[in-house]
């Protein structure tokens, strides 16, 4: 590998930047492919590209036949994230859970005396209001977002942004009822139903979960489950 290709996926994982490596395995040649931009001889390839923009989002290496020769995709993803919107008692156990499981996990919640350090260790805080973090956030297709607060002066803002984004995974607390009310709330601010039905309301498996813990773990397994149907209808 050359040097300078070896600085570029060290920078790349430092800043969580998606990218992949092609390699055209007859030439030895390569390309670095990024979700607007590529750099290298394959750059102009527009079908390749595409192809190879699909598997970073798929997360998925693999050779990629061409008329010009087979290539070698080899996708660099940063790691998946949780955004936890309420640093409420169901946050603990669901950023403890999620970290074992491999997640970069963010707790946004304006209200400081909730979203401390002591309460959240060793976990990214964000004080701002739920709709300026998601946008800080920069929500990507290996993120998931789970709304907690059952508040709808923090949460709706934050779903608002997140129908709208690339994240994998849209949840949030509540009951039949409260989650009603939460639709005809977004149907009025003029979301549409495609936008709407990508919400998982009641958020959560039903594993018939009661203390914190028990729907922390039924969230994730929603997430999971979501996470990787997506990625096998992907690959159909």
């Amino acid at each position: 590998m050359k040097k300078n290709i070896l600085k570029t996926i060290i920078h790349n994982q430092k800043a969580k930047t998606p990218f992949a490596l092609l390699t055209n395995i007859r030439s030895g040649e390569q390309t670095e492919i990024y979700h607007k931009d590529a750099v290298g001889p394959e750059a102009q390839n527009s079908e390749l590209l595409e192809v190879s923009r699909r598997n970073i989002q798929d997360n998925r290496n693999g050779i990629i036949p061409e008329s010009n020769g087979e290539f070698f995709l080899h996708v660099f993803n940063p790691p998946l994230r949780l955004a936890i919107v309420g640093a409420v008692h169901i946050a603990q156990p669901l950023t403890q859970i999620a970290t074992i499981a491999g997640y970069d996990v963010i707790v946004v919640d304006p209200r400081e005396s909730f979203a401390t350090a002591a309460r959240f260790p060793n976990t990214t805080i964000m004080t701002e209001w739920p709709d300026d973090a998601m946008e800080e956030i920069n929500i990507d297709s290996r993120t998931a977002i789970v709304t907690l607060t059952h508040d709808p002066k923090l949460d709706d803002p934050a779903l608002f942004k997140a129908v709208k984004s690339d994240a994998f995974y849209i949840g949030a607390l509540g009951s039949k009822k409260t989650h009603a009310s939460r639709v005809d709330r977004m149907r009025s601010e003029g979301v549409n139903e495609l936008e709407i039905n990508r919400i998982h309301g009641p958020v959560g498996l039903n594993l018939n979960a009661v203390s914190p813990a028990e729907i922390a773990i039924s969230i994730l397994a929603e997430i999971t489950a979501t996470l990787h149907t997506q990625e096998k209808k992907a690959k159909e």
